[in-house]
């Protein structure tokens, strides 16, 4: 009996030992090519034959984050003034129509768009709308019909902000402050666009 057990004790050491053999090799097998030859540069500098050689082309991550940073400051200014443009003309529409007038319960058409965007935080000279149309640049295709642009009509007489594609606010002599749409009447009397340049542009320029 007891030899029985040292034999098959014996059969089992040698298996595992040949287990043990095996998984040596099998690791040395894995370090093999990890094994390289050494070579020196043009400048004398060893390295490995199979050093990996890594290329970045990706901005660096600081960049990355200072421009998305910009870019949300500049969309955030723009909202906040575009609220304030709407929060001053919802609190002038209606409001009678006098010439001359700048508020700031009546104006003319120069004298709103002046009071509108003073309310907003643009500043510049209260004058007419020919000199509106003379002190600002032309607006570019995709800012025409963007809110605060300005629009003039019948030969540089009349002066509104453009709410968006289809219409515009404006003091009208017969009305007084009030929203009319392109199309029809006013469409057809068009002169041009020009844009004042607000905080929110400055800051992303």
């Amino acid at each position: 009996m007891i030899k029985k057990i040292y034999s098959r004790l014996f059969a089992l050491s040698l298996v595992l030992g040949s287990f043990a053999t095996i998984a040596a090799a099998q690791q040395e097998t894995l370090r093999l090519p990890q094994l390289s030859a050494v070579t020196t540069n043009s400048e004398g500098v060893a390295r490995l034959e199979n050093d990996a050689v890594i290329i970045s082309v990706a901005e660096p991550a600081g960049r990355e984050i200072s421009t998305l940073t910009a870019s949300a400051s500049s969309v955030s200014a723009a909202a906040r003034v575009n609220e304030m443009l709407i929060a001053a003309i919802d609190q002038r529409l209606g409001s009678p129509y006098v010439w001359g007038a700048a508020g700031p319960r009546v104006f003319d058409c120069s004298g709103f768009v002046w009071s509108v965007f003073g309310s907003a935080g643009v500043q510049f000279d209260r004058t007419n709308a020919r000199t509106f149309w003379t002190r600002f640049s032309p607006a570019g295709d995709d800012e025409k019909y963007r809110l605060g642009t300005l629009v003039f009509f019948n030969n540089l007489t009349h002066v509104g902000i453009v709410a968006d594609e289809h219409g515009f606010y404006h003091a009208s002599t017969s009305k007084g402050v009030v929203y009319s749409p392109f199309k029809g009447y006013w469409g057809a009397r068009i002169d041009g666009f020009r844009r004042i340049p607000l905080p929110a542009e400055q800051i992303a320029e």
